[in-house]
């Protein structure tokens, strides 16, 4: 099985240029079942990525990747399609899940395995089955599979989901398309990911309108015959390189991105002491020398993003006096928080609230990812950690992070896949 070995306390300098969003192209695939011919480009290759490029080969589209150039070309001829989502590729990455509302909006029936993923809480899919059924489909759970049908197609209608889900939210647009006259969702999310799917809709020739947590979308589309999108930046990876830069840097500039979608983040560390420079489509930090304590609670976007907590609780265990992180979203999502103390830091989970108790000196370990975020928050604790750090399980930090240890070398760190 590979690992990770890094050995800290490297000074890192230079450039980070971030990959397209993951989270964006996953929902924008599944969107792909509606088109006949799209070329999506600024496609981050990470494994969920190839995850659901194999599902919509198996539902029986044709795709080719040019890796070089960051593209996927995708067609659907409609014919010999497979509405069916086996376990074998949904079981690994819960964005699988995400085919249902295309399968059965376009041909009126799908079965889909419930879906897998990482183990930071349960997830379940109730709200995009609740979504569906508000539609008009017709829905029974059996043999670990959601048998989906809508023999007269789908109906608009409004639904006001009963709390904010961004998988649901993206779920019930993408049936929505399809569905027959007008649908309101309420109470959605509003993650720069989701703007990106709409977007991508819009190009398909639907009419969408967004006015804060109300989505507006016409169904009944008609699709163009060709399309192009560009995927946004990653933002979960700005963030997490941007951390990684107040932990460690002289001076790191994470390049190849809109500032404006993480200025939460970087308020964040601007206030914890970070200097930070922003440019245009591009952010320079530099590490601080005191870093201030800082309370904060994850939430749905704009709010701090549960991504990011792992790695901002590396950089809390470095900040002066005694932090909190009280985590909203999921309900096992404090995972990593054994192996940190592992290397020595000073964490205590009460509530749903990690206590951090800094600064502390981290010591190299042996240790275990648990999830995509956690496995990423190693990283960062190894790269400021006395001697060496092992990484194990890198199958979770190959879901997310795209070119990892290259883009952390082009910076001077002493990082290597074994």
């Amino acid at each position: 099985m590979k690992k990770l070995l890094i050995k800290g306390k490297k000074k890192l300098n230079g450039s980070i240029s971030i990959s397209g969003s993951k989270n964006a192209t996953l929902p924008i695939l599944a969107a792909c079942i509606f088109a006949k011919d799209v070329k999506l480009s600024n496609v981050p290759f990470v494994k969920d990525i190839s995850t659901m490029l194999e599902l919509l080969k198996f539902i029986g589209m044709k795709i080719k990747i040019l890796n070089k150039k960051k593209e996927i070309l995708l067609k659907n001829s409609n014919k010999n399609i497979n509405t069916l989502a086996p376990y074998k590729l949904v079981k690994t990455m819960r964005a699988g899940v995400l085919v249902l509302g295309p399968l059965l909006t376009k041909y009126k029936k799908a079965k889909i395995s419930l879906p897998g993923g990482c183990a930071i809480g349960s997830r379940p899919v109730d709200l995009h089955l609740f979504a569906m059924k508000k539609l008009g489909a017709k829905i029974k759970i059996k043999n670990g599979y959601i048998l989906a049908e809508c023999k007269n197609g789908l109906i608009g209608n409004t639904i006001k989901f009963p709390s904010i889900s961004v998988g649901a939210t993206e779920n019930a647009i993408l049936a929505a398309f399809g569905a027959h006259g007008k649908t309101v969702l309420l109470n959605c999310s509003i993650e720069p990911e989701i703007n990106d799917l709409i977007l991508f809709l819009k190009k398909l020739g639907t009419k969408i309108q967004v006015s804060g947590r109300k989505i507006i979308i016409f169904g009944n589309s008609v699709s163009k015959e060709k399309i192009k999108h560009r995927v946004i930046f990653d933002r979960i990876e700005a963030g997490t390189y941007l951390i990684a830069g107040a932990l460690t840097s002289k001076k790191i500039t994470i390049n190849k991105i809109q500032p404006e979608i993480i200025k939460y983040e970087i308020d964040i560390l601007k206030r914890m002491g970070v200097k930070i420079f922003i440019g245009r489509n591009l952010v320079t930090i530099t590490k601080a020398r005191n870093l201030k304590k800082i309370d904060i609670i994850t939430k749905p976007y704009p709010g701090f993003p549960t991504d990011l907590q792992a790695q901002l609780m590396v950089l809390m265990t470095q900040a002066n006096g005694l932090s909190k992180i009280k985590e909203n979203i999921f309900e096992n999502r404090f995972m990593h928080v054994p192996e940190l103390k592992r290397m020595g830091a000073k964490i205590q989970i009460k509530n749903k609230t990690a206590f951090v108790m800094g600064p502390t000196r981290l010591t190299g370990a042996e240790v275990m990812a648990t999830d995509l975020r956690a496995s990423v928050s190693l990283v960062l604790a190894g790269l400021i950690a006395e001697n060496r750090t092992i990484v194990n399980r890198l199958y979770h930090l190959d879901r997310g992070y795209e070119l990892l240890e290259k883009k952390l070398k082009k910076c001077k760190a002493e990082i290597q896949r074994v």
